[in-house]
């Protein structure tokens, strides 16, 4: 489904427009301020703008200042105070045509027949053929890298079901790229050139979450001083990936349950309900069955979702990917900073055999950590990560690289104890010092002014 945006400040105008344009079987969103439109086309990239030129905030022409807003969107100017000047300099700036208010039907069904036969031919009526071994993409698979047996179980997993309309649940540790694989999915899949909208239930208000994801009506409650669309509606023609499912307060999951199975909603305040055409991918870092047990999922939901579970194995169960990942990722941090690093086979080795309890997430920062310490062009050991046997002082008598913990020692001692060990030994060196705990420099000196002025930590 082709998508329009109306900007226009015009409430009657927009409301008219858009059931005109939506009754050709288009999907429409309203955006009333240059704001707002800069707002609608980051959420869903339209196919079709059509652009008034006076709006509160700024000339609709403003729009063209930033002209990857716009995308390949073809931009209609639509307002009743025309001028030669201004026709001029809206196709001067892009614009592909121009309607003068009030619009006659016969004009705008043009325009709306122009954009639905380019969209046409430039999108693809079957899926981007998922490749099988990633080997021959230098252990590539989508947005994916790893060429481990457990990396190539999700790689053969996503590769079945992309091009199905089926529903996925992914299932993973924080970090482990759960959002990446639900990208890649969506990549490979029949909707590859719709949207893809990402929403993080655990960072939405419950109290504004069903706004957010199914819409709301203007007046439908305080503060509604305009119609909002969800996600729902963005995301017509693509995918929604709801990340951390479980945080989504149970009485919304009823209505999330009753949108998979029947594909429509309402928006609040409204009596209406819309078809909605969106693919749902969802992701949670707790273990499914416990979340239910815990009262954090219903289980009718998770029995909808999880049509086809992909289990995301954390880095500490892939190791032999880890040497490929690092490359990967420097490989983009020094093309981004303009140098080129290289890590030695020390530092690929130190890489390798920490357990990263923070999976590849922890991994790209540590190694955005040691491109940036580094002195030249290659890359050592000595701003990893420390393996746990080597990075933990060793609880035996009193030295420089050895700490005593007592019996009922609080942790905020054995913190300190532990802390200060670990200075002493990277001789008062505070970067390597951070590094080596797996800590960031400024919680280093964070705890390091805590302890100023402070007795000492007695071993």
């Amino acid at each position: 489904m082709n998508h329009v945006l109306i900007v226009d400040d015009d409430t009657d105008s927009a409301t008219t427009l858009r059931e005109l344009v939506r009754a050709d079987r288009f999907s429409v969103a309203v955006a009333h301020t240059l704001r707002d439109a800069r707002r609608q086309i980051a959420l869903q990239p339209p196919d079709l703008v059509l652009l008034d030129l006076q709006l509160p905030d700024g000339n609709g022409l403003d729009l063209f200042s930033d002209p990857q807003l716009i995308n390949d969107s073809d931009i209609v100017l639509v307002t009743g105070h025309a001028s030669l000047d201004s026709s001029i300099e809206a196709m001067r700036r892009g614009a592909a045509d121009y309607l003068v208010k009030p619009i006659a039907m016969q004009q705008l069904q043009r325009v709306l027949t122009r954009c639905g036969a380019r969209a046409a031919g430039e999108a693809a009526a079957a899926p981007v053929p998922a490749p099988r071994d990633p080997a021959a993409d230098g252990g590539r698979f989508g947005l994916l890298w790893g060429q481990s047996p457990a990396m190539r179980r999700v790689y053969e997993q996503i590769h079945r079901v992309a091009p199905t309309s089926v529903t996925v649940l992914i299932t993973g540790e924080s970090g482990s790229g759960k959002e990446l694989v639900a990208q890649t999915v969506h990549g490979f899949s029949r909707r590859h050139a719709g949207p893809f909208l990402a929403v993080n239930c655990g960072a939405i208000s419950p109290h504004l979450m069903e706004s957010e994801i199914f819409g709301h009506e203007k007046g439908s409650f305080t503060g509604a001083d305009r119609q909002h669309l969800g996600f729902f509606e963005r995301a017509c023609g693509g995918t929604l990936f709801l990340d951390e499912i479980t945080e989504m307060p149970l009485d919304l999951q009823v209505k999330l349950l009753r949108v998979l199975e029947t594909h429509r909603f309402m928006r609040v305040g409204s009596t209406q309900s819309l078809q909605t055409d969106v693919r749902i991918i969802a992701a949670t870092n707790r273990v499914p069955h416990e979340a239910v047990a815990q009262g954090k999922l219903r289980e009718d939901l998770l029995y909808r979702l999880a049509v086809f579970p992909i289990e995301l194995p954390p880095l500490r169960e892939r190791l032999d990917d880890v040497p490929l990942l690092a490359r990967h990722f420097l490989e983009d941090i020094s093309r981004r900073e303009g140098r080129v690093r290289r890590f030695d086979a020390s530092a690929l080795r130190q890489l390798a055999a920490y357990p990263w309890p923070g999976n590849v997430r922890e991994l790209r920062n540590a190694v955005h950590r040691a491109y940036v310490m580094a002195d030249g062009e290659s890359i050592d050991a000595q701003w990893l990560p420390l393996p746990a046997a080597e990075a933990a002082p060793a609880l035996s008598g009193p030295g420089a690289s050895a700490i005593t913990l007592p019996v009922g020692v609080s942790m905020a001692q054995a913190e300190r104890l532990l802390i200060e060990a670990t200075l002493n030994d990277c001789q008062q060196q505070k970067e390597r010092t951070a590094a080596v705990l797996g800590i960031s420099l400024k919680t280093l000196y964070n705890r390091l002014k805590e302890y100023a002025g402070e007795p000492p930590a007695r071993h």
